[in-house]
């Protein structure tokens, strides 16, 4: 019994002195920046851009990530004329924008708040357009610079334009639009790409026509008052 109590003393004695070591050497088990977990940095790792490694994808070819039953070469078809319709349909979606807050006139009302309305519509075909070139294993156009390289609707100036004026741009982007869409439609039916089709023919060209007749009709030389 003496002998156990007088082994047992030293181990407690040498447990007190590594206590203190113990504490001390705590603070390197803690991470980086206000963390206590030496698994967890806190500090997000910044300009990783400036050391990017190659693209995951490049832009202008197809991947057969997902399994849709179409080849390549149908795939890289309708990937090339989304792209184009996506920059149209970026370009006209952000002209109804400019002219939503630069439009002036006795038509401010109805006109504003009309632009605005199709803006909402087209951002809508937007990322429908961009969300079908991804499911065909494309990679979509998005940047502005990028966006007017490729646009056939042309650059519109930064100034203030009367009404009937931006009317008319409008129109003029809408039918160049809709000359693509019917261009691809065709393209996409005789490659047997459904999904594509049904896009381009259910959403961008019904929406579209409904636009142009909305706008159109406030180009219309029509008495107000009086008839004549």
């Amino acid at each position: 019994m003496a002998s156990s109590a007088k082994t047992a003393a030293p181990k407690a004695a040498a447990a007190k002195k590594a206590a203190p070591a113990a504490k001390k050497a705590a603070p390197a088990t803690v991470g980086k920046g206000a963390g206590s977990n030496a698994a967890v940095d806190i500090q997000p790792v910044l300009n990783q851009q400036n050391h990017a490694p190659a693209p995951t994808q490049r832009y202008g070819t197809v991947s057969q990530r997902l399994p849709i039953g179409l080849d390549e070469q149908t795939r890289q078809a309708s990937v090339t004329g989304l792209n184009q319709l996506l920059a149209d349909t970026i370009t006209l979606r952000d002209m109804y924008k400019k002219h939503h807050w630069q439009v002036v006139g006795p038509t401010f009302y109805q006109l504003h708040l009309l632009y605005d309305k199709h803006y909402e519509e087209q951002s809508t075909l937007v990322d429908a357009i961009a969300e079908r070139i991804q499911i065909l294993g494309g990679v979509a156009v998005a940047m502005a610079h990028d966006v007017a390289e490729l646009s056939s609707i042309p650059r519109v100036p930064r100034d203030r334009e009367e009404a009937p004026v931006q009317v008319s741009r409008l129109l003029d982007g809408h039918q160049r639009l809709l000359k693509n869409c019917h261009d691809y439609a065709d393209t996409a039916d005789k490659n047997g790409d459904d999904g594509t089709n049904d896009l381009i023919v259910s959403q961008l060209i019904r929406t579209n026509e409904m636009q142009v007749w909305f706008v159109s009709e406030h180009v219309v030389d029509s008495p107000l008052i009086q008839a004549q």
